[in-house]
């Protein structure tokens, strides 16, 4: 069942998300992380930076996927054009259920080298500037190509259950539940590319204490591409890693030269 709400300021939000760029992370920001089988389950989509950003309405051209998961049970997210919050459902029954959402390939245009640098260098590919030079790229004008995949995790009555690979072509997944498993020894994370894992990346941590106030952290996966996010009570999270390919195309009349992924988890660990 899905609670109506009208349509809110469109073509301006249409316009600010195709052009949200840089190093503004997107994520799926649940208004609760623990809700009542039977009871409104709401989410914004938000771009932004240090777990504050504005929540996007529902744009369908703009999504490629967006689906509830719970256990093996994938369930489309009933979302209209113009919907906000882009998630507005009645909450299934008990259980972990995994928000999904795949932005569409969106387009950057760098005015500014230095814009890229600074990308590059915080997402943790220091190097990038010199391959762009490299391959006789301009200092300006040229095109970013870039795709979001991000997950929510939600406690549904008692919130049993096991965050999973959801098959996005980059992820994080939880390998403990936090509503539900003993996290005094932090939770371990497994990141993803093309359902293998991502050895030795940068992982950045968005912590939201229940105050508002944000601490910003990086840790990195080992030889496994696993990692321990140390977590702490009432606090909401969003985890980030960044994938950068080169797109094979050096000219830049041509098209985008570069290709960025980003991977985001959310959730809250209850009180």
């Amino acid at each position: 069942m899905r609670i109506k709400r009208p349509l809110f300021w469109f073509l301006g939000a249409l316009i600010a998300f195709t052009h949200a760029a840089y190093a503004h992370e997107f994520w799926v920001s649940m208004d609760k992380y623990q809700v009542e089988t039977g009871t409104p389950m709401t989410a914004q989509l938000r771009v932004g930076e240090n777990l504050k950003g504005v929540g996007y309405p529902y744009i369908p051209d703009r999504a490629t996927r967006f689906d509830l998961v719970i256990g093996d049970t994938v369930t489309p997210v009933e979302a209209r054009l113009g919907d906000r919050p882009a998630l507005n459902m009645v909450a299934p029954e008990d259980g972990l259920v995994i928000v999904v959402h795949e932005t569409s390939d969106l387009n950057l245009i760098y005015r500014d080298l230095d814009k890229f640098r600074n990308f590059t260098t915080h997402k943790d590919y220091p190097d990038a500037v010199d391959r762009h030079l490299a391959r006789g790229l301009p200092d300006t004008g040229f095109k970013e190509t870039y795709r979001r995949y991000a997950k929510a995790l939600v406690a549904v009555g008692d919130g049993a259950g096991a965050d999973r690979e959801v098959g996005l072509k980059t992820e994080i997944v939880a390998l403990a539940n936090p509503y539900t498993d003993d996290l005094s020894g932090g939770l371990p994370i497994f990141v993803l590319l093309d359902g293998e894992p991502r050895p030795n990346t940068q992982v950045e941590i968005f912590a939201k204490s229940p105050d508002g106030a944000v601490q910003v952290s990086q840790i990195r996966t080992d030889d496994t591409g696993r990692a321990v996010v140390k977590v702490a009570p009432g606090v909401e999270y969003l985890l980030d890693a960044v994938v950068l390919e080169d797109t094979g195309n050096d000219d830049p009349e041509q098209g985008a030269v570069w290709h960025s992924l980003w991977a985001a988890l959310t959730f809250r660990v209850p009180q």
